[in-house]
């Protein structure tokens, strides 16, 4: 009897095992990942920009390797976030630091060196108003693609060029950043000079190699629109042109409240030796010490530093709005 139980509890035990292996839901076969279909990357679409000359320039895409033989375009192109795709620069072109490492192919007032600017192969040579237009006749002939960029006449075309370059080489974001940084600065200064009570009577030399006739910036320059802007009066804006000289006598009589050196940058001129020049210790900027050096490229090369020029008029102009 106690052996038919023995049976009896195995064949039950046996009979549990089956029936919960066959309760046991059947595992399933892992499902494959969805596959993805990658879609090609949308073609950029082809760059048509007129220059300066009024030529149509057409670029499949953004420039990646430019030659910038201007020292105001070298500027731009760095302030945009471009430096890096600067292959060439001309002999001008020394800002920012970077600039100087460079390959240096000549220009400014010499010959380009249009072997090594072949074989550098830029896509894009960007050219401005200090190049001589015949010379985007001569780059052409070699086979490369050129792009004339006009001076602006006031800031707002100042900040429409950094976005025609920013187009052309694709950095057209870091261009829009930029510019609103600049409008608020630019806004800062005319807060602050809005309710001056007396503008001074500014004379900028930019060239004295004859104290009895140096050269000064006339009406519509860069220089002129700065002064103003920085609560100042062009001594300049009366004369005839845009660079003229102006004789001592003139200058005397005119008697300016401040005189900046521009010809401090390239010419090494210091107050000092305007103090030396017969006749200037007359002048009521020299009697006042009010004679300052003056980095003129922050004035002269129209691009983004043209914003710092007008910051350090506006301290040298009217200290008092800085106490």
């Amino acid at each position: 009897m106690k052996q038919a139980n023995k049976y009896w509890l195995i064949l039950m035990a046996c009979s549990l095992i089956l029936l919960l292996s066959a309760c046991k839901p059947a595992p399933q076969a892992q499902s494959s990942p969805p596959t993805t279909t990658s879609l090609p990357s949308p073609t950029p679409a082809p760059i048509v920009i007129k220059d300066g000359l009024g030529h149509d320039i057409n670029l499949e895409k953004p420039a990646q390797r430019v030659a910038s033989l201007a020292p105001s375009n070298t500027e731009i192109l760095f302030a945009i976030g471009a430096g890096t795709q600067v292959v060439a620069r001309d002999s001008f072109s020394d800002y920012p630091e970077q600039a100087n490492q460079i390959r240096n192919v000549g220009g400014g007032f010499g010959e380009i060196d249009t072997e090594t600017l072949v074989s550098l192969q830029p896509d894009l040579v960007l050219l401005a108003e200090i190049n001589p237009v015949e010379q985007v006749q001569t780059l052409e002939s070699l086979g490369l693609k050129v792009f004339y960029l006009n001076n602006p006449k006031d800031l707002e075309g100042m900040y429409e060029n950094l976005r025609i370059v920013a187009r052309l080489v694709g950095h057209e974001g870091e261009a829009d950043t930029l510019i609103e940084g600049l409008r608020a600065r630019v806004a800062e200064v005319e807060q602050k000079v809005e309710n001056v009570s007396e503008r001074p009577l500014v004379f900028y030399e930019l060239d004295g190699t004859d104290p009895n006739a140096p050269w000064t910036s006339g009406p519509g320059t860069f220089i002129d629109l700065l002064l103003d802007k920085a609560g100042g009066s062009n001594l300049g804006s009366s004369l005839e042109s845009a660079w003229v000289q102006i004789s001592v006598e003139e200058l005397i009589a005119k008697n300016p409240d401040i005189i900046l050196l521009g010809d401090f940058t390239y010419g090494g001129v210091k107050p000092e030796d305007v103090i030396a020049r017969p006749g200037w210790k007359t002048i009521a900027a020299v009697q006042n010490q009010r004679v300052y050096p003056f980095d003129d490229n922050l004035v002269s090369r129209p691009g983004p530093r043209m914003v710092d020029g007008l910051e350090a008029l506006v301290k040298l102009l009217h200290p008092e709005l800085f106490k």
